[in-house]
């Protein structure tokens, strides 16, 4: 059961709120995060299950500023490559407890976070070359598993795409398509697997508002406001939410 109170739908409309800032505008890299605080207050394949619908609303709000305007080859590649990385998800959900999620989620939040300061560091140096093709499809593996399992596949995706010369709206527009397709896909196992229930439902029909409203401000945002600005404080929720996920899952 979902607590269907004033407290919960604060913290889950502002979760819905934050992935549609961050899918319409910023490339899909933070939005993920909404996934991460809801795992705080509920089951871990709870919170992917209320995610999943907001997201794919979010994705058709974000697809018509962006239509057309994606790499299609580069798209293709990482969504035939993520298929197998979803079945892979698919089949751990099946055996894995809650508390091995909290630690996914966990550990890929502050993974995240972690990677991402190694780069700007220069610890952490991404290849200067264009990616060859069949990187794109190891790439979508590891797009596909940890979509699944976080909605987190943002990051192995940029990995990729950041070396195929895109545009920044190409880019963007590229992200838009890939998840849009991903998450129709992940749909079907996660209603085999019973993450969508009649209290889901419920909880989706009230953070709709927050879904557009997050979409609309992310694609104004797109080009109003620093990317650092707004992965500044997605690196302070990531780590927080990440740690206590971390901490919860191991006792």
């Amino acid at each position: 059961m979902v607590p269907l109170d004033p407290w919960f739908i604060g913290i889950a409309g502002l979760a819905v709120m934050f992935a549609g800032i961050s899918k319409a505008g910023f490339g899909s890299g933070a939005a993920f995060a909404a996934a991460t605080i809801l795992a705080l207050v509920v089951e871990p394949g709870l919170a992917l299950g209320i995610m999943l619908p907001m997201l794919m609303l979010i994705d058709v709000s974000s697809l018509r500023p962006y239509w057309g305007r994606w790499a299609l080859p580069e798209a293709r590649l990482l969504i035939l490559g993520a298929l197998p990385g979803i079945a892979l998800g698919a089949a751990l959900y099946r055996v894995a407890s809650p508390d091995l999620f909290r630690l996914l989620i966990g550990g890929v939040s502050v993974g995240f976070v972690a990677w991402q300061l190694g780069l700007k560091s220069g610890w952490i140096r991404l290849v200067s070359a264009r990616m060859p093709d069949w990187m794109g499809g190891l790439a979508g593996i590891a797009v596909g598993f940890t979509t699944f399992i976080s909605h987190a596949g943002g990051p192995p995706a940029a990995v990729f795409l950041l070396t195929r010369d895109l545009g920044k709206t190409t880019y963007q527009a590229t992200t838009v398509l890939v998840f849009w397709v991903l998450n129709v896909v992940k749909f079907v196992p996660y209603a085999m697997l019973g993450m969508f229930t009649l209290e889901t439902f419920k909880i989706n029909l009230l953070l709709v508002p927050f879904a557009l409203l997050g979409t609309w401000l992310g694609v104004k945002a797109h080009h109003l406001v620093p990317e650092r600005a707004f992965f500044a404080l997605t690196y302070v929720l990531l780590t927080v939410t990440g740690s206590k996920l971390i901490w919860d899952g191991l006792t």
